[in-house]
């Protein structure tokens, strides 16, 4: 991707004989496309087709030399081919089974998607967005799109859950809008985001809001070990099974819930790209 493309300048308007427009509905880019054919079909072939052969060839050098700038990016930096998670849910050298590893790789990059790359969309474009956000300029020549903005993520996805088929109907039939699917996919994000960084850290210890905890304190100050079961008073017993059950029903609802957000982020994995 280019940061500027020859066929978008100002010669290319005049070259062409038809300004193009800056921005539009995709309705409206193709009205503007058959005008621009109609009008000057040569010179709109040698401007649409012509400018970017000779401007690939110019820029050939330049061309290779990002190519390998975005290898080492993507291959040492942002690590693009693999799956991580990050050193707070999983230590760097402790283990952790296949089965354990995919909540939090998962949701790990669904973090790096909204704080880094929806963040980067959201102020790439805008000169006082880059401003509010205070995106830094003068980046590493490696380190390309690091920079990391939970706040202008998460805006991004608001401002594109606003989003509806408006520009498709007719005036009579605006007030029928509805979101687009990208609108949706948006919402869903933001949900799923919302619940890796403030529910699921937040949810009660499964040993301390079951009971089981105090339990064992108790037990403990009695002078018992953890694996001495002996010598329990009928309250004890009551105490010890209830506290068990509840652990297990919380342990239960967890994964549920584990599951059920992973596969609503499986879902919604065609949407995750910038």
């Amino acid at each position: 991707m280019r940061a500027n493309y020859w066929s978008c300048s100002r010669f290319a308007d005049w070259l062409r004989g038809t300004a193009k427009i800056k921005a539009g509905t995709g309705k409206e880019w193709r009205l503007w496309e058959e005008e621009a054919k109609t009008s000057h079909p040569i010179r709109y072939w040698i401007v649409e087709e012509g400018l970017d052969y000779i401007q690939n060839f110019v820029n050939w050098p330049a061309d290779r030399l990002n190519d390998i700038r975005y290898y080492i990016n993507n291959r040492w930096v942002s690590h693009t081919h693999r799956l991580t998670a990050h050193p707070r849910d999983i230590k760097p050298g402790s283990w952790s089974d296949v089965g354990n590893r995919f909540l939090p790789c998962l949701f790990n990059e669904l973090v790096d998607f909204v704080e880094i790359e929806q963040a980067w969309h959201h102020v790439l474009w805008d000169k006082e967005a880059r401003e509010k956000y205070q995106t830094p300029w003068s980046r590493n020549f490696f380190r390309f799109r690091t920079w990391r903005c939970p706040e202008a993520g998460v805006d991004h996805l608001k401002w594109a859950m606003t989003l509806t088929n408006e520009e498709f109907l007719d005036e009579d039939e605006k007030h029928l809008a509805e979101p687009t699917y990208q609108a949706k996919a948006a919402k869903e994000i933001l949900e799923l985001y919302t619940w890796w960084k403030e529910v699921y850290p937040n949810r009660p210890d499964v040993h301390d809001a079951s009971g089981w905890t105090a339990y064992c304190e108790m037990r403990r100050e009695k002078g018992y070990k953890f694996l001495d079961m002996e010598d329990k008073t009928p309250e004890e017993a009551e105490m010890c099974k209830t506290a068990l059950d509840k652990s297990q029903e919380l342990e239960l609802q967890y994964a549920k819930e584990d599951e059920e957000m992973m596969i609503r982020l499986i879902k919604i994995r065609e949407s995750l790209w910038t």
